[in-house]
């Protein structure tokens, strides 16, 4: 026997609870469980009880759903995710379907698909960005699975995505292709994070601006074709007096990031799959260099820095290097994305993902719409820098762009995202670099062979010992 409720949300967190709010807004009746009941009970007095079904057991919050179920979890990645499933799954019927709106891992995701479909259940992981406000008002969604699913739960997803520029939500593909989507988006934001993390330093320290000159620069940013979230927040973060002291508050704050590890998952399953992902790795490794204040404190007695000023860099040349940063970073991640749908057969559209990021998620910027357009252009588009629109704005960047990496290189002012960047399309259109050295060092001690350029499908291995040498 079925109930009238058309989607249940387990775990009432903050996103949680915001999502299921989200839901009830759009007209839907909503169940809603959490493990601890005073929680539930939070949100019904906090935000009203007419729309939500409160259920006090997985049981119960079966029976309140209208049939086939949808039940979306919002619970902490991991073995949470795995204990919900057990404690709701003996109750669900064939046909049922199970959505996981938290930030796990795409293996995780992969192999609870398989135990769910052995049990005739659907199972759907979606990746969820656009943090609080997001999931309350439109985040963008990006759901992945088994595609029977679907049909069933897109009106109810597209209620929930629908925000001013249009519905935030497409289907991502087979398998855990939604949290690996979602896994790269959260890795081209550590990207964009540290991007405008290392120009807000130049400006600080290369230029010697302060706050209000830093806010107004950002502001001006934000209107033009760098404009995004991370742009908008960032001046209104620099913007910001102290509540407790003098000053900008964002002075106040201890240089110390924290991460969630999605990052981290980004830069190792581009290693995996061999592909370059310099920009993000760069700023995983950069919030891994913050953490370790002891460590830096203590170089810091041996290694003295003394931060020159550089009063001849333009905040022209700043502009053109982190939006020719940020291109290197977004093609290095569709590069990915594209790698892993092919080896994993996820049929990701590209085009389609650059749409749901160009509004409720938080790398969310007009930017990703010349993105979408660039992939719909040419589907099979092997790189964002070869599209022509893309290409002419990155010649015209690069002279600005060595200009500001080589400036905080002898400032002593660290830029490891724009410097990686830089390296990497510095490499993409190289016509000869360290690899054949490198082959050739492997091969005289692996015998692992090269190829000629006289002769590039056979390979061939030399006793490199015995050759003449040159003279010198």
């Amino acid at each position: 026997m079925s109930g009238n409720a058309d989607i249940a949300v387990i775990g009432l967190g903050v996103m949680g609870a915001n999502l299921a709010r989200n839901f009830r807004s759009r007209g839907l009746t909503v169940a809603v469980h959490n493990r601890r009941t005073e929680v539930t009970e939070h949100l019904l007095a906090e935000h009203g009880a007419e729309g939500f079904v409160a259920c006090t057991t997985p049981e119960e919050l079966v029976a309140a759903l209208k049939t086939p179920r949808v039940v979306v979890l919002m619970v902490t990645a991991g073995q949470a995710v795995d204990a919900v499933i057990a404690s709701i799954g003996e109750h669900l019927e064939p046909g049922d379907i199970l959505v996981d709106g938290g930030n796990s891992h795409y293996a995780d995701t992969e192999r609870r698909s398989v135990a769910a479909a052995a049990h005739d259940l659907l199972y759907v992981g979606m990746g969820v960005s656009g943090g609080e406000e997001g999931a309350l008002l439109g985040p963008s969604m990006m759901p992945g699975g088994d595609t029977r699913a679907w049909p069933v739960i897109r009106p109810l997803m597209e209620k929930a995505a629908a925000v001013g520029q249009g519905t935030c939500v497409a289907w991502c593909g087979r398998g855990g292709a939604g949290h690996y989507t979602k896994m790269v988006h959260n890795g081209i934001e550590y990207g964009d994070m540290q991007l405008l993390g290392e120009v807000f330093t130049l400006m600080r320290d290369g230029l010697g601006m302060d706050a209000p000159a830093q806010a107004e620069v950002f502001e001006g940013w934000n209107r033009g074709r760098l404009s995004s979230f991370l742009v908008e927040i960032t001046a209104g973060i620099v913007a910001s007096r102290d509540p407790q002291g003098a000053g900008p508050l964002v002075d106040a704050i201890l240089d110390e990031a924290g991460q969630k590890g999605t990052g981290r998952w980004t830069s190792v399953q581009a290693v995996e799959a061999g592909v370059p992902l310099p920009t993000i790795t760069a700023a995983v490794d950069a919030r891994a260099i913050s953490s370790r204040r002891a460590q830096r404190t203590a170089a810091r007695a041996v290694l003295p820095r003394g931060v020159a000023r550089i009063p001849e860099l333009a905040v022209e040349d700043l502009e053109q290097a982190l939006y020719a940063a940020k291109l290197a970073s977004y093609a290095q991640g569709f590069d990915l994305l594209r790698t892993a749908s092919e080896e994993r057969g996820y049929g990701i559209d590209l085009g389609e993902v650059a749409r749901i990021w160009t509004a409720g998620c938080i790398i969310r910027a007009a930017f990703l719409g010349r993105v979408r357009e660039a992939f719909q252009r040419d589907p099979e588009l092997p790189s964002l820098v070869l599209d022509p629109s893309f290409a002419e704005e990155l010649a015209t960047a690069l002279p600005a762009w060595r200009r500001v990496v080589a400036a905080a290189v002898i400032a002593g002012i660290p830029v490891p995202a724009l410097s990686a960047s830089l390296a990497w399309i510095d490499q993409v259109r190289g016509e000869r670099g360290a690899a054949q050295l490198i082959q050739a060092q492997r091969d005289w001690f692996g015998a692992h062979t090269y190829r000629r350029l006289d002769a590039p499908d056979a390979p061939i291995h030399t006793d490199w010992a015995s050759l003449e040498r040159l003279h010198r």
